[in-house]
C-alpha cells in the first residue's frame, strides 16, 4: 500500500467513477483499477462496489475511507514541516567565550538572531580564551568568540565587535572630576590588573614604553569581579567599555580617556576551516559576520 493508491481510492470514491477519477488524476483507467485492485489486494477487502452503473463504497471501503484521509493529510503536514525546515533553519548551536564577552557582548547578538531564527536554540560554555580555543579545535563546540589576534591556520577568524578599553574610577575618586588623565597620572594610583592574557601583555607594554612603572595593587581573572573592586574603591583599572555602561549610566563609575593611549578590543568569531556547519551554523556565521561561510576545503582521497 502507497499513497498514490490512496490518492486514487478517495479520487474515485468522490467522483464515484473510475473514468472520472481517472480524468482528474490524469492517469489512464487501467491504471486506476489496476491500484484499486493492489490495495484491496494488500488489506484483503472490497473496498468499492463497481455494480448498477456506478461505484460506491463497500462497508470495508466507509471505515477505510477515514483513514485514507487522515494518511494523506499528514504527509502533507509532514511535507510542510520538512519544506519549513529548508527556509528556517532549527537546531542548536554552542557558543564558548569568556566571562565578559558572555555577559556584556553575546546577549545582544543572541537576542537579535533569536528573532529572526526562533526555532535555533542557542548555548553559551563559559571559558577562558585559551580554553575557548581549544573548545572549537576539539569540535566540541561549533563556534568561539575570542579577542585577537587569532593566528592558528586551523582556524577561520572574523571580526564581528570593536570595543574601546577605558580607564575606570570610583566616582569618589580623585580621578573622577577630569576629562582626560595622562598614563602618568594613572601610575601614581592603586591599580587592578587582570592576572594573564592578552589585556595584561598590552598594559605591561604601554607602561614600560613610556618607562613607568604602576601599582599594582591586586591581579584579577575576571573583568566582572575587577569592576565590582573599582566600584567598592578599592583601585582603578581598563575595562571595555560595553561592560561598564550601566554603572556609567548610573553616576556610579566615571571613564577616562588617557593621552595619547588608543587601547582597543577586538573580538573574533571562531570555527574551524574543515567544519561543516549546519543549516542553524550557517545562518549565525552569516548574521554575525555579515558574509557567507566559506566551504570547508575539499579533502583529497589520493
Amino acid at each position: 500500500m502507497d499513497f498514490d493508491q490512496l490518492k486514487t481510492f478517495l479520487e474515485v470514491s468522490r467522483q464515484k467513477s473510475f473514468s472520472r477519477a481517472a480524468e482528474k488524476l490524469h492517469v489512464t483507467q487501467p491504471s486506476i483499477s489496476a491500484q484499486i485492485r493492489s490495495l484491496e489486494t494488500h488489506l484483503g477487502q472490497r473496498l468499492l462496489d463497481r455494480g448498477g452503473g456506478k461505484v460506491t463504497l463497500t462497508a470495508a471501503g466507509r471505515v477505510f475511507e477515514p483513514f485514507a484521509e487522515d494518511c494523506l493529510l499528514r504527509l502533507k503536514h509532514v511535507s510542510l514541516m520538512l519544506a519549513d525546515l529548508e527556509r528556517l533553519p532549527r537546531g542548536s548551536l554552542t557558543v564558548s567565550a569568556n566571562d565578559s564577552t558572555a555577559l556584556y557582548v553575546l546577549p545582544l547578538f543572541f537576542s537579535k538572531f533569536k528573532k529572526q531564527y526562533p526555532r535555533v536554540a542557542l548555548n553559551i560554555v563559559r571559558a577562558e580564551r585559551s580554553k575557548t580555543l581549544e573548545l572549537v579545535l576539539n569540535h566540541e563546540v561549533e563556534f568561539g568568540v575570542a579577542s585577537m589576534p587569532v593566528k592558528d591556520p586551523r582556524l577561520h577568524v572574523e571580526i564581528i565587535h570593536e570595543d574601546k578599553m577605558v580607564l575606570v574610577v570610583p566616582a569618589a575618586h580623585p580621578l573622577a572630576s577630569l576629562e582626560s588623565v595622562t598614563l602618568a597620572d594613572v601610575a601614581r594610583y592603586g591599580l587592578l590588573f587582570p592576572k594573564r592574557g592578552r589585556r595584561r601583555e598590552s598594559l605591561d607594554l604601554l607602561f614600560s614604553q613610556s618607562k613607568l612603572f604602576p601599582r599594582i595593587t591586586m591581579e584579577l581573572d575576571s573583568n566582572e569581579l575587577l569592576k565590582r573592586l573599582i566600584l567598592a574603591g578599592l583601585g582603578i583599572g581598563f575595562l571595555p567599555r560595553i561592560n561598564i555602561l550601566a554603572e556609567l549610566n548610573a553616576g556610579l563609575i566615571h571613564a577616562l580617556d588617557v593621552e595619547g593611549v588608543e587601547l582597543t578590543r577586538d573580538l573574533a568569531l571562531i570555527s574551524r576551516h574543515d567544519k561543516v556547519l549546519t543549516r542553524a551554523g550557517n545562518a549565525f556565521f552569516t548574521f554575525a559576520t555579515g558574509n557567507v561561510r566559506p566551504s570547508p576545503p575539499v579533502k583529497s582521497t589520493d
